[in-house]
């Protein structure tokens, strides 16, 4: 039997609900399936704190084994690196974090808070990721850690994340697969492709039909911020609970799943020299690519020209 403990950092707890939207399989048929037995979750677990603690204990001792450890939230050092802004029984939450960490087979960090910061990383909670903080790679833990199995830790970026992507890693892991990962220890299994190549809405990309309003079926990337060409993500292929995504909606991307999250300028617009975003899909030239889309806004086809007004 596998074990695994879920740890609430600094965050919403978006994750979690995300977890629980699982459908195929549901939460408690892929525990079952796995026969992976759930230490803890603060949601809904049910012992008292006393049983807690001494459950805590014996991970510690060695005397109950650990082999997964899922984060969710950001780690929080602040005030002046004490983490006392964020505490347990008055011992900093960080501490208890490196703690089951060092005792952990695997290390899955859940969403974009525990992967990169998140929100905070920048001010005086000073929240980092468990490996990341932002771009930038040691965040809490430090460049060179690694769980028990030798692998570093499985950051599940994602805001929250998707809850395929969620069970699917458990269910790697707990099976011995070792997950290749890009260079944010993302899986590439889900952050192999950007989540703009599941879009429905590409054609319309492809000839510059643009948006500058919700629900509308053309292209939100030129004026609305969508940042589906710039980050990797499953949601346009996954889908959420096999129904939906934000683009198909008529929602922008708002890049969830990319370090720099949540990014500094608005989120539903597009910053842009002479109405060029400043940022472009991945391996991009920008002079090609402002011949390209004025050739190709000329030539879109009629059919996407009079498209009707909502999705």
């Amino acid at each position: 039997m596998k074990t695994a403990y879920w740890l609430q950092g600094g965050g919403c707890g978006g994750d979690t609900f995300s977890f629980l939207s699982s459908e195929f399989p549901n939460v408690v048929e892929l525990l079952h399936s796995l026969n992976i037995k759930l230490l803890w979750h603060p949601s809904f677990s049910h012992v008292s704190p006393t049983e807690h603690d001494q459950l805590f204990t014996r991970i510690l001792t060695g005397e109950q084994p650990l082999d997964i450890l899922l984060v969710e939230g950001s780690i929080i050092c602040g005030p002046a690196g004490t983490g006392m802004f964020h505490t347990k029984n008055g011992q900093p939450k960080k501490e208890i974090v490196f703690s089951l960490a060092s005792m952990a087979q695997n290390v899955l960090a859940v969403g974009t808070c525990a992967s990169f910061g998140g929100f905070g990383s920048d001010t005086v909670i000073e929240a980092k990721g468990l490996q990341f903080t932002k771009r930038e790679k040691g965040g809490f833990l430090g460049v060179d850690f690694t769980a028990q199995s030798g692998q570093q830790v499985i950051n599940l970026a994602g805001c929250p994340c998707h809850h395929d992507v969620i069970t699917g890693a458990i269910a790697s892991v707990a099976n011995g697969i070792q997950l290749e990962l890009d260079k944010y220890q993302r899986p590439l299994e889900w952050y192999g492709t950007t989540v703009h190549q599941g879009c429905t809405r590409n054609e319309y990309h492809e000839y510059r039909v643009e948006e500058s309003d919700f629900g509308e079926m053309g292209c939100l990337f030129f004026h609305m911020g969508c940042a589906g060409p710039l980050v990797p993500g499953p949601c346009n292929k996954l889908l959420w609970n096999q129904q939906s995504s934000k683009p198909r909606a008529g929602v922008p991307c708002f890049g969830c799943t990319d370090p720099e999250f949540p990014k500094a300028s608005p989120f539903f617009e597009t910053p842009n020299i002479e109405g060029i975003p400043l940022s472009l899909p991945m391996g991009v030239n920008r002079a090609h690519y402002m011949v390209y889309k004025g050739m190709a806004a000329a030539a879109a086809p009629e059919h996407l020209q009079k498209r009707t007004s909502k999705v």
